[in-house]
């Protein structure tokens, strides 16, 4: 029988989860040094002792079949490990098994296994943090479907930096990218304004009350002040009211309707986003990865 001591020794030791380093002692019979080699061979031990570090580089990639198309972010520690291969081939995996799989979370994403074998989605990510000697993040994924009357625009900007993805009801495909780039490049908030989350709304309007009334403007003009500053904001950060960006004498709405169409939704990834990036010159990132190795 494993103690539970033992465990925690070995988690200590290893910096590896509380269930592998049991599966480490069952092993090996609870021979602690030939766990802790087990645990390497697995490439846990590696791969845990990485988790603390910060993984904001990496790839955003989408692909498209048929009715569903998959967007998704694997992150990795630099932007060199980015531009491997080897990281874009396991990129590629990852997106693959998620077109063929239909999947809401990442915990149902994770225990899928990769192209037919025998190895999950978190394991095969283990393995390849002890193959590449960085942290490796499956960091967010969003499946997509559409209906036949619908069509998709895919448009990927710096090589996978960031990626958009669009539905466009009743129209083309070249619209559907023109929208998507325009995403990518714009970084809206959301579609229209009723989908603009009413915290951001409360907090800008609350702003711009402050700013008004630090001007001295009578009340009535003050209100009048607030609600065309709010329908700026919203032009501002609403897809179908921003200035097209092929062509700023009308909006992306207006684009879509000449043509026939309708939004009726996006996705748009950037890498690393939302993450606190540590700053480092070259030479100390390529010395943290010697000694790190």
């Amino acid at each position: 029988m494993i103690k539970a001591s033992d465990v925690k020794e070995l988690r200590e030791r290893t910096g590896a989860g509380m269930l592998d380093c049991k599966k480490a002692l069952e092993a090996t019979d609870g021979n602690m040094e030939n766990a802790i080699d087990w645990l390497r061979e697995k490439g846990i031990s590696k791969a845990a002792k990485k988790e603390s570090r910060i993984a904001a580089e990496g790839l955003t990639e989408a692909q498209v079949d048929g009715n569903v198309a998959v967007l998704l972010e694997v992150n990795c520690e630099t932007d060199f490990v980015a531009q491997n291969e080897d990281f874009k081939g396991l990129v590629s995996s990852l997106i693959k098994t998620l077109l063929h799989n239909d999947v809401k979370t990442m915990e149902e994403a994770n225990k899928l296994t990769i192209d037919g074998g025998s190895e999950t989605v978190e394991e095969t990510i283990v393995n390849f943090v002890a193959k590449i000697g960085e942290k490796i993040s499956f960091r967010r994924f969003e499946r997509i479907e559409k209906t036949d009357s619908q069509v998709f625009g895919v448009y990927s900007h710096m090589g996978g930096k960031i990626t958009a993805v669009v539905v466009l009801d009743n129209t083309t495909d070249e619209v559907a990218k023109d929208v998507a780039m325009h995403v990518a490049a714009m970084n809206p908030t959301a579609v229209r304004r009723d989908e603009v989350p009413a915290e951001l709304v409360e907090r800008e309007s609350h702003v711009i009350k402050e700013q008004v009334m630090a001007e001295g403007k009578p009340a009535d003009i003050a209100e009048k002040m607030v609600t065309g500053r709010l329908n700026k904001f919203y032009k501002e950060i609403c897809l179908e009211e921003q200035p097209f960006i092929k062509d700023s004498n009308t909006n992306v709405l207006n684009y879509v309707k000449s043509n026939g169409g309708e939004i009726v939704s996006m996705v748009r990834y950037g890498v690393g986003e939302g993450i606190e990036k540590k700053q480092e010159n070259f030479a100390d990132e390529v010395m943290s990865q010697i000694q790190g190795a």
